[in-house]
């Protein structure tokens, strides 16, 4: 059979990556030393400085005698690291997160997604943040596939037909990173495939943006400014969250507000906007696929600088979600589509 490769790029939104989490700010530097540098999140892309950084670390993370906090049971996740895995392979990369329990119920829940779309398909997990996942086999002695390895691990089973789904939010950098490292291995398959991130085209930032209204539309009073936070690049990718605010603002959702860590809008620009339409009570959360150290350290942490603090002081009532795009059923449906279009590309 002749050897072919579909990638499914699809309508590119971004052309640059988004920077990585470059240490927080937060009480997570001395509780999480190994990841606070790194985990963006699987929402982000990470920069190709970044990306060399983790994946160039040859010892295991050491785990931080301090770390008293509690992110969830590691062994009600599944790795999906196991062999036997026959002819046909679904791939799910993504960014990854040490927070186990976020990870379990975000991208652990995307894979059970998966799973259910396409019996014929044995699906495997696979994180680019090495990281993440030295840390987390420290820590909790769970072994997670990085991209190499999860390759190596298809062509060891003899894999025939391998579809690769990204859970990445965009097609940035690393997206991109991901796809020339698959081309590498084209040889060792019959056919490949990689599906569309999360945001490609305007039916998706349609879609994502109904899915989010609907799912905090039980805290749209008129009184509570809604504010979503992602990353942040520099890059000219940043322009996401724009065309988001754009959508949400144009559709008529006024009290809905898109910031990022990283970049612009900024928490102080949200302030701006919170304060200018004289809301009493502030809802927020990430606009991340997981709920990581961003979430939990510079979204709701207690340090002065986090959101949460940023908007007590100003005297709002404010409640954090802290949970993923990945625990969000709508969200879910549209990698499985996404996977779906891969998956008939080389039927």
């Amino acid at each position: 059979m002749k050897k072919s490769i579909a990638f499914l790029m699809g309508l590119t939104v971004v052309a640059s990556a988004l920077t990585g989490c470059v240490g927080s700010k937060s009480s997570s530097e001395s509780k999480e030393s190994a990841t606070s540098a790194t985990e963006a999140s699987t929402a982000d892309d990470t920069t190709a400085e970044d990306t060399t950084a983790a994946e160039s670390t040859t010892e295991p993370a050491e785990v931080d005698d301090e770390e008293n906090y509690d992110t969830g049971d590691a062994s009600l996740d599944n790795p999906r690291n196991q062999d036997e895995i026959g002819e046909n392979e679904l791939l799910v990369l993504s960014f990854g997160t040490s927070f186990n329990d976020s990870r379990r119920l975000t991208i652990g829940a995307i894979e059970e997604s998966l799973e259910k779309a396409f019996p014929d398909y044995s699906v495997r997990r696979g994180f680019t943040a090495n990281i993440i996942i030295d840390h987390v086999k420290c820590r909790d002695n769970e072994v997670i596939d990085d991209v190499k390895e999860a390759l190596e691990r298809a062509q060891k089973n003899g894999v025939k037909n391998l579809v690769v789904q990204p859970t990445h939010l965009m097609d940035g950098l690393e997206y991109n990173d991901i796809v020339n490292e698959i081309a590498g291995y084209s040889d060792a398959f019959e056919k490949v495939a990689i599906g569309k991130p999360l945001l490609t085209t305007d039916d998706d930032f349609k879609r994502v943006e109904n899915a989010i209204v609907d799912w905090t539309k039980d805290y749209d009073d008129g009184k509570t400014a809604i504010c979503f936070m992602g990353h942040g690049t520099e890059a000219e990718s940043n322009g996401v969250y724009a065309k988001m605010q754009e959508l949400l603002t144009v559709d008529g959702h006024t009290n809905y507000f898109i910031g990022t860590v990283e970049a612009s809008p900024s928490v102080e620009d949200v302030l701006e906007k919170v304060k200018a339409g004289g809301y009493e009570k502030v809802v927020l959360e990430p606009l991340m696929v997981v709920a990581g150290d961003h979430a939990n350290n510079d979204m709701a942490g207690d340090e002065e600088d986090s959101w949460k603090s940023v908007f007590e002081a100003e005297g709002y009532e404010v409640k954090c979600l802290l949970r993923g795009l990945g625990e969000n059923e709508e969200i879910r449906k549209l990698y499985v589509e996404h996977a779906q279009a891969a998956v008939d590309s080389i039927k």
